[in-house]
Protein backbone atom coordinates (compact mmCIF):
# COMPACT_ATOMS: atom_id res chain seq x y z
CA UNK A 1 0.00 0.00 0.00
CA UNK A 2 1.51 3.35 -0.88
CA UNK A 3 1.74 6.70 1.37
CA UNK A 4 -0.01 8.44 -0.68
CA UNK A 5 -3.37 6.31 -0.25
CA UNK A 6 -3.70 6.02 3.37
CA UNK A 7 -5.59 4.08 4.90
CA UNK A 8 -7.84 1.85 2.96
CA UNK A 9 -11.18 3.33 2.71
CA UNK A 10 -10.76 6.37 4.04
CA UNK A 11 -11.40 9.96 2.23
CA UNK A 12 -8.78 12.39 1.76
CA UNK A 13 -8.64 14.88 4.25
CA UNK A 14 -9.85 12.76 7.29
CA UNK A 15 -7.80 11.94 10.16
CA UNK A 16 -7.20 8.78 12.40
CA UNK A 17 -9.56 9.57 14.97
CA UNK A 18 -12.28 9.47 12.20
CA UNK A 19 -13.23 13.18 12.34
CA UNK A 20 -13.30 13.98 8.84
CA UNK A 21 -12.91 18.09 7.61
CA UNK A 22 -16.46 18.87 7.11
CA UNK A 23 -17.56 17.62 10.98
CA UNK A 24 -14.64 19.55 11.98
CA UNK A 25 -15.96 22.70 10.33
CA UNK A 26 -19.53 21.75 11.35
CA UNK A 27 -18.86 21.41 14.83
CA UNK A 28 -16.37 24.95 14.65
CA UNK A 29 -19.54 26.76 12.98
CA UNK A 30 -22.38 25.29 15.25
CA UNK A 31 -20.29 26.48 18.17
CA UNK A 32 -20.06 30.20 16.56
CA UNK A 33 -20.71 33.69 18.80
CA UNK A 34 -22.97 34.41 15.77
CA UNK A 35 -25.28 31.31 15.12
CA UNK A 36 -25.42 31.12 19.19
CA UNK A 37 -27.15 34.48 18.46
CA UNK A 38 -29.23 33.20 15.29
CA UNK A 39 -30.57 30.37 17.71
CA UNK A 40 -31.43 32.80 20.78
CA UNK A 41 -33.03 35.55 18.50
CA UNK A 42 -35.04 32.34 16.56
CA UNK A 43 -36.01 31.19 20.25
CA UNK A 44 -36.87 34.76 21.48
CA UNK A 45 -39.06 35.07 18.37
CA UNK A 46 -40.80 32.06 18.66
CA UNK A 47 -41.60 32.86 22.36
CA UNK A 48 -42.95 36.10 20.98
CA UNK A 49 -44.84 34.68 18.20
CA UNK A 50 -46.76 32.13 20.46
CA UNK A 51 -47.71 34.85 23.45
CA UNK A 52 -49.29 36.88 20.93
CA UNK A 53 -51.07 34.19 19.25
CA UNK A 54 -52.59 33.24 22.51
CA UNK A 55 -53.01 36.67 23.19
CA UNK A 56 -54.91 37.03 19.90
CA UNK A 57 -56.87 34.04 20.79
CA UNK A 58 -58.18 35.39 24.20
CA UNK A 59 -59.00 38.89 22.70
CA UNK A 60 -61.43 36.80 19.69
CA UNK A 61 -62.90 34.48 22.60
CA UNK A 62 -63.75 37.76 24.49
CA UNK A 63 -65.14 39.81 21.27
CA UNK A 64 -66.97 36.72 20.53
CA UNK A 65 -68.73 35.96 23.28
CA UNK A 66 -69.93 39.66 24.08
CA UNK A 67 -71.12 39.87 20.09
CA UNK A 68 -73.20 36.79 21.23
CA UNK A 69 -74.00 37.93 24.73
CA UNK A 70 -74.96 41.90 24.01
CA UNK A 71 -75.31 42.35 19.98
CA UNK A 72 -77.37 38.83 18.86
CA UNK A 73 -80.44 39.51 21.25
CA UNK A 74 -80.58 43.30 19.99
CA UNK A 75 -80.50 42.21 16.69
CA UNK A 76 -83.46 40.08 17.23
CA UNK A 77 -85.27 42.62 18.93
CA UNK A 78 -84.75 44.79 16.67
CA UNK A 79 -86.38 42.23 13.35
CA UNK A 80 -89.03 41.56 15.94
CA UNK A 81 -89.99 45.19 16.19
CA UNK A 82 -89.51 45.61 12.33
CA UNK A 83 -91.90 42.70 11.40
CA UNK A 84 -94.48 44.15 14.44
CA UNK A 85 -93.89 47.60 12.11
CA UNK A 86 -95.02 46.16 8.99
CA UNK A 87 -98.16 43.68 10.18
CA UNK A 88 -99.58 46.68 11.98
CA UNK A 89 -99.06 48.52 7.91
CA UNK A 90 -100.69 45.66 6.59
CA UNK A 91 -103.08 45.55 9.10
CA UNK A 92 -103.74 49.06 8.48
CA UNK A 93 -104.04 48.96 4.59
CA UNK A 94 -106.56 46.21 4.41
CA UNK A 95 -109.06 47.86 6.82
CA UNK A 96 -108.56 51.39 4.67
CA UNK A 97 -107.67 53.39 8.45
CA UNK A 98 -104.22 54.58 8.99
CA UNK A 99 -102.17 53.54 11.73
CA UNK A 100 -101.28 55.65 14.86
CA UNK A 101 -97.32 56.00 13.45
CA UNK A 102 -98.67 56.76 10.00
CA UNK A 103 -101.32 59.13 11.52
CA UNK A 104 -100.80 62.80 10.40
CA UNK A 105 -100.20 65.45 13.32
CA UNK A 106 -102.72 67.61 14.36
CA UNK A 107 -102.41 71.26 13.35
CA UNK A 108 -101.33 73.67 15.79
CA UNK A 109 -104.00 75.82 17.25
Amino acid sequence: MSSSQGRRGSLPGTSRDGEGVLSRVSSSISQSPIVYRGKLAASEAATVAKKLLWSTGRAAWIAGTTFLVLVVPLIIEMDREQQMNELEMQQASLLGTSSPSMAAPAPPK
